[in-house]
């Protein structure tokens, strides 16, 4: 991906140009002064005419002052979840009970930058009502959008895109073919007696990008000759049956129908299944969801390898590995004939099937040395993932397996910011009534989910109802195993609700629970970090340590991260605590780092309000007063009212008097709003940045060394955890 930078910030997602671009000048003048002067701008034609490739081109050329930003639209299939693809595209996540939009109203507010709303044709309603809405609230704010259709929104201006002119084609043609084999000279200089074969053969295409693209994969195997040739044939088979589709419509499917009939049996084959696949796919799930009935396993790397060469599949290398994507328009040619075979209810099984196990498998290795690949793993699958979901929670039969899936995808919903998708899914998926003792188990754990998600919102009412509910339910159908996990959550409810002899109760025996039934996991271990901050609220900070100095061991013999850092928080604050602020500063750098990866925001907004305490302890004031100010931009997203709770308050509060008796109130508040100003990325790289030497201050009223100083309280409990970072 483009990553624009400035300070060392990111500012944009553009992927880079892989390919040359090949003609196309005018159009890009013209989309340009349309950008210039306009703050909505749509690209319009017909499928693979090259709209994205020309809308990514143009923009990478802008530098809007908070830079350049694609959403891929394409892997939505529910209008619902526009608003939260445009959320991830930004790096955001928001684990407050506000819907998506308002997220995005309130990041956009104050920022200058550029969206690209790739794909937006299957979601035009939705794309239209968030551009109209965002453009209206967000003065800087400037939308590209590209599709099939315009968007039909008030001051939009409108570029169609028209196929290739006829020496753009040939150029085209040419410049791919040499990508493919080096030296098979198709270019006008080296054309010799094909000249004219390889002219017609990008006439009969009409121009199409999409189409010449696949036509250049078959350069190798076929002459220009041979190819026109076959191509007649295709275009009679394949555009008899609608006369009154556009031309260019049947065109392009004729381009695509044309390199289908050109692939062998098997290669067809694959085609077909792979089109059960959202977004992108590793080479273990094709082998496993396409395999079978023609097409044994051990081929399928063979055959998959083929349709790469042939472009039909693009190869790209993520966090995760190496994966696989479909064009658009190609997996839905792919799925018409799937359909056409009468195998496509086994495969679409076979594809929930493989992302359940999926699904099992992480939340095993999340508690694990593997957890930030399985944090990277999940979010790579997440539109497949959501595909399973979505099929098992409509599917009459497979209650169960929707409620299984959405309760063991916890880890992603609480630990990587998807807090606010996660319920989504929850709640649709605890309203399914699954038979048998293996539905009730799966529900039983989607309702403490649920609860759980429900806290870390600062949902009260929500939270307790699925609490109580699954405890009742537990017992009655006596799952300790979920009785422990409702007896859990519900003690996170009375920490989070200041009710600290009711939440050390609940997570002792909740504790003694897990003990009795084998239970150690993260989930585990944070409840016993809870109980540390149970004990802390109540003035026991040595016992805290006691807790959390154990979880941190366990943590790092099982290579846990996620817990951990909650853990070095509480240590962390019992160093500062305890006058050593250079321990305190290694500590919260530790967890910060750890948090922001995960995209945690609770667990990055905690560190950095400590490190503000810290750092206003190091002796540098205006900088502990800035990083305040970032806190506090990224606070609201938490969802807790965090700053009401004389128990979470504490640093904060120590940290501004010291900040505003040393700075004085005018200069305290222009640090503040400097900080305000700030991404989430930069405030973590400030917070990170290493200090000067220490400067001895003297400890604000209420903090200390001493038994006096025992009044002071930890900064937030490490329930109110969220899943939000600096995107």
């Amino acid at each position: 991906m483009r990553d624009l930078r400035r300070d060392g910030i990111p500012h944009g997602n553009l992927p880079l140009e892989l390919d040359a671009f090949v003609g196309r000048a005018p159009e890009l003048a013209e989309l340009a002064r349309a950008l210039d002067t306009g703050r909505l701008v749509t690209v319009t034609g017909t499928g693979g005419v090259g709209k994205s490739r020309l809308a990514a081109r143009v923009a990478a050329r802008r530098s809007p002052r908070h830079g350049v930003w694609r959403v891929e639209l394409a892997p939505v299939r529910d209008e619902e979840f526009v608003d939260y693809a445009v959320v991830e595209a930004l790096g955001l996540v928001d684990h407050t009970t506000r819907l998506p939009r308002e997220t995005l109203l309130a990041h956009l507010a104050e920022r200058e930058l550029l969206l690209v709303l790739d794909g937006v044709e299957h979601v035009v309603e939705a794309c239209a009502s968030l551009t109209a809405e965002l453009l209206g609230r967000a003065p800087g704010l400037r939308v590209l959008a590209v599709g099939r259709r315009p968007l039909d929104v008030p001051g939009e201006r409108v570029v169609p895109l028209a196929p290739l002119r006829p020496e753009e084609a040939v150029e085209l043609l040419a410049v791919r073919a040499g990508q493919r084999l080096a030296g098979a000279g198709y270019g006008d200089d080296a054309l010799g007696e094909d000249r004219e074969e390889v002219r017609e053969l990008c006439l009969r295409l009409d121009g199409i990008p999409l189409a010449i693209e696949l036509a250049a994969g078959r350069l190798g195997a076929l002459s220009p000759r041979q190819m026109l040739q076959r191509l007649d044939d295709r275009f009679r088979i394949l555009t008899g049956g609608d006369r009154t589709a556009l031309p260019r419509h049947r065109t392009l499917r004729t381009a695509i129908g044309w390199s289908h009939e050109l692939c062998t049996p098997a290669e067809r084959l694959l085609w077909a299944r792979l089109s059960v696949f959202t977004g992108s796919f590793d080479l273990e799930a094709a082998e496993y969801v396409c395999s079978g009935d023609g097409l044994p396993a051990d081929e399928v790397l063979d055959v998959l390898s083929a349709l790469l060469a042939q472009s039909v599949l693009t190869r790209e290398e993520t966090a995760a590995g190496v994966r696989y994507r479909m064009l658009d328009t190609v997996r839905a040619y792919g799925g018409d004939w799937l359909e056409a075979t009468g195998d496509a209810s086994r495969v679409r099984r076979r594809h929930r099937d493989w992302y359940v196990g999926l699904a099992t498998w992480c939340e095993l290795e999340w508690f694990s040395p593997r957890q930030r690949e399985v944090a990277a793993r999940v979010d790579a699958e997440l539109p497949n993932l959501r595909g399973a979901l979505e099929h098992s929670l409509t599917e009459p039969d497979e209650a169960h397996l929707g409620q299984y899936l959405a309760g063991a995808l916890w880890f992603h919903w609480v630990g990587c910011g998807r807090l606010s998708e996660g319920r989504r899914w929850l709640e649709q998926a605890v309203r399914l009534d699954a038979e048998g003792t293996a539905g009730e188990q799966s529900r039983l754990k989607a309702l403490w989910v649920l609860g759980y998600v429900a806290v870390l919102q600062g949902d009260t009412a929500h939270a307790l109802a699925a609490l109580q509910e699954c405890r009742r339910e537990a017992e009655r159908s006596a799952n300790p195993t979920a009785v422990a996990y409702a007896e859990h959550r519900t003690g996170c409810l009375a920490l989070v609700t200041d009710d600290m002899p009711r939440a050390e109760t609940l997570l002792r025996s909740a504790l003694h629970r897990y003990r009795e039934i084998g239970e150690l996991n993260s989930n585990v271990l944070m409840g016993q970090v809870e109980l540390a901050m149970a004990r802390a609220f109540q003035g026991d900070l040595p016992d805290a340590v006691r807790l959390c100095e154990d979880v941190r061991r366990v943590c790092e013999d099982h290579g846990e991260r996620w817990a951990r850092g909650y853990a070095l928080y509480v240590l962390a604050y019992a160093a500062w605590y305890d006058g050593e602020p250079v321990r305190a500063r290694e500590l919260l750098a530790d967890c910060l780092r750890g948090a922001h990866r995960f995209r945690d925001q609770l667990g990055s907004v905690l560190a950095v309000e400590l490190l503000a305490l810290v750092t206003v302890a190091e002796g540098d004031a205006a900088e502990a007063a800035v990083l305040q100010g970032g806190a506090a931009r990224m606070w609201p997203s938490v969802g807790l009212p965090l700053f009401g709770s004389a128990h979470y308050n504490a640093p904060h509060e120590l940290c501004e008097a010291a900040a505003r008796e040393q700075l004085g109130d005018e200069r305290y508040e222009e640090c503040v709003r400097h900080g305000a100003g700030l991404g989430r990325r930069e405030v973590v790289t400030r917070a990170l940045r290493r200090p000067g030497p220490p400067v001895p201050l003297p400890a604000p009223r209420g903090a200390g060394t001493g038994a006096g100083a025992r009044t002071a309280k930890p900064a937030a409990s490490p329930t109110r955890k969220g899943g939000e970072t600096a995107g």
